[in-house]
């Protein structure tokens, strides 16, 4: 029962990603599903504080997790996000043919033909706010090689950020906490200015990687060998199918979707560094992140939030993280969020943990660094 329990709690975001199909699906009022369900993830990840352990391990050492139950899931997860974009597709092609509403059925399913505007704009919201959690799958499975990393580069493909893949590995990796991740935000710096910030940092990262990579393979910089640019044109197939349903107002609807989605990596990447500091050539240690281990944030985002053991053991699946003993901020990712949306209130709860990370953690060299950028900021 134990097994069971331990790995039925992992399938909570893709229960809700679900729901948000189902919502575009079945049309009319529920296509506001996905944005009821974020409001609620929030309240619920407000509420339940407690901290949860990792999947663990039994007696002779092997996982509670079922692997191949796991992986089925992630891989799985790649044909539900392509469902949802082919769903709000196929929604925004009915308000272009101006189709009557009218009851109907869909395999079996009661469901409203036809969508009004604003119906439209909740299909629009809730499909970019759940195709947003497929980051989660596409960071997992870009730690990975092979067949599994292809999946990856195209889950982020469905939101234009294939580049995202290789710029984790081999930039946040190697680089957090320094200015030489784009990630890692600054003491002092809004969700909003990180949002385009580390996006375009990420990607000139690749662009500068392949650069230097196709040179030294005496190979041009236009070439189907090119990773950076290989990467967008994954993204075509979906540009293709919303260009299709709807035109330009098509379009409209995926650079939106695209938007929200992206907004949700960068706020992970923002709330899993914000403001530590790793001095240029030091070893990354816990301390250079923010670790989330209360249950709804752990179970919910398959224990992305064990950021510092996830640091220390790049390769290891996120069944096998456990708390380290890093930093924490005490509340769950969503919880985090909403606050990160207000920057006034955002900077007054961080200040005070960042001044706790100061005086317990950093080094001699993070605290000259931190003194200047705590002035620059504006924290006292």
């Amino acid at each position: 029962m134990k097994k069971l329990l331990v790995n039925a709690r992992y399938f909570s975001a893709p229960l809700l990603i679900l729901g948000a199909l189902f919502g575009v699906l079945t049309g009319g009022p529920w296509v506001w599903t996905g944005v009821v369900l974020l409001g609620v993830a929030i309240i619920i990840d407000t509420l339940v504080t407690r901290a949860t352990p990792g999947a663990g391990f039994d007696e002779e050492g092997n996982t509670y997790a079922i692997v191949p139950l796991q992986n089925g899931m992630m891989y799985g997860m790649l044909a539900i996000f392509i469902l949802l974009q082919i769903a709000l597709g196929w929604r925004i092609s009915q308000y272009m043919d101006a189709v009557p509403i009218t009851d109907a059925t869909l395999l079996g399913l009661a469901i409203q033909n036809g969508i009004t505007g604003s119906q439209l704009i909740g299909a629009v919201l809730s499909t970019g706010i759940f195709a947003g959690i497929g980051i989660i799958y596409g960071h997992e499975l870009a730690h990975t090689k092979g067949f599994s990393f292809a999946i990856a580069r195209w889950m982020m493909a469905l939101s234009g950020k294939a580049h995202f893949c290789y710029a984790h590995v081999y930039n946040h990796h190697l680089e957090l906490g320094h200015q030489d991740d784009p990630a890692t935000a600054p003491r002092g710096r809004s969700l909003f200015a990180h949002y385009p910030l580390s996006g375009i940092g990420q990607s000139k990262f690749l662009f500068l990687m392949e650069k230097r990579r196709l040179e030294r393979l005496d190979v041009p910089f236009i070439s189907w060998k090119n990773r950076w640019l290989r990467g967008y044109a994954m993204s075509l197939p979906t540009v293709f199918l919303f260009w299709f349903a709807g035109g330009w107002i098509g379009i409209a609807c995926l650079a939106t979707v695209w938007l929200i989605a992206n907004f949700e990596l960068e706020a992970l990447n923002y709330l899993e560094h914000y403001g530590l500091i790793r001095e240029k050539g030091q070893p990354i240690d816990y301390r250079h992140s923010w670790d989330n281990s209360t249950a709804f944030t752990s179970w919910f985002f398959i224990e992305i939030g064990r950021q510092a053991d996830h640091h220390d053991r790049g390769e290891t699946h996120y069944w096998e993280l456990d708390e380290v003993g890093a930093p924490d901020c005490g509340r769950g990712y969503f919880t985090l969020f909403a606050l990160a949306l207000m920057p006034t209130i955002w900077h007054k709860f961080i200040n005070k943990k960042l001044n706790e990370w100061d005086e317990d953690m950093a080094s001699e060299g993070e605290l000259k660094i931190a003194s200047a950028m705590n002035e620059q900021a504006g924290y006292s």
